[in-house]
């Protein structure tokens, strides 16, 4: 899908997207030219390595289609919403006493459906959206919109990789359900009233190999009628919406 192009403020030119950087100012994405050179374009690559901010390598007409305005072979999304760090979200929900129950996006790459999946996450009682930062949708004020306002009340955690999420998660004693059409446990069968992380795929392509190859247990939603196939944020609010049922009768 496209993205908006007017949907989050710009940020144009080496140096205000450096101090923004610097600043610590929220920043969603930076669009930089792949033929962008010197000092400020490394420094600019090493602060959004260390702020786990996505960078995008584009061609120059993608950045003239952005903005008329000279931008030096590097344009930023400006962000709506504020990060937190995976380690410190959920040190956060331990130390309320609260079992951690979070959802990893593996390549939702639709803005609707992440904005939708984040309503859920907020109204079953989960504590955070995990989101890489490659593969997925980008946090615009479309997303923001069709979650009713949710994004900006649940903790959100940007993390280079699955694979990286998964390895922080699994140190602090969370299982990892990974969601697969032929996986081996019906949802209602599995535990979600301990540390939990919830993994989601593409629309397409489902969850990623090595989430296949790393979950603790993977988890499906029975169907009848011979259709296999949810769109990924119904799916995600159908399992989410189970996890709340455990908890709830856990706790009577």
């Amino acid at each position: 899908m496209k993205p908006a192009r007017s949907s989050l403020p710009l940020l144009i030119g080496r140096k205000p997207v450096l101090e923004a950087l610097q600043q610590g100012s929220g920043i969603e994405k930076i669009f930089l030219l792949r033929t962008a050179v010197g000092p400020e374009i490394n420094t600019i690559k090493q602060l959004a390595r260390e702020y786990n901010v996505p960078i995008s390598q584009v061609p120059v007409e993608k950045l003239q289609g952005m903005t008329q305005a000279s931008h030096q072979g590097v344009v930023a999304w400006g962000s709506l919403l504020e990060y937190v760090e995976l380690q410190a979200a959920i040190s956060h929900v331990v130390d309320a006493g609260k079992v951690p129950l979070f959802m990893l996006l593996d390549g939702v790459t639709d803005v609707r459906n992440v904005g939708a999946i984040a309503r859920s996450v907020l109204c079953c009682g989960a504590h955070g959206l995990i989101l890489p930062t490659s593969h997925v949708a980008s946090l615009t004020e479309e997303a923001v919109k069709t979650s009713a306002g949710a994004l900006s009340k649940i903790m959100l955690c940007r993390i280079p990789s699955v694979p990286q999420a998964i390895d922080i998660l699994r140190l602090n004693g969370i299982q990892i359900l990974g969601t697969f059409m032929k996986g081996s446990v019906p949802v209602y069968e599995s535990d979600l009233t301990i540390p939990t992380v919830i993994v989601m795929g593409g629309e397409d392509t489902g969850i990623s190999k090595d989430v296949l190859k790393r979950a603790d247990q993977l988890i499906h939603l029975p169907m009848v009628g011979g259709f296999d196939s949810l769109n990924v944020s119904v799916a995600a609010g159908m399992v989410l919406y189970e996890s709340l049922r455990q908890r709830l009768v856990s706790a009577v």
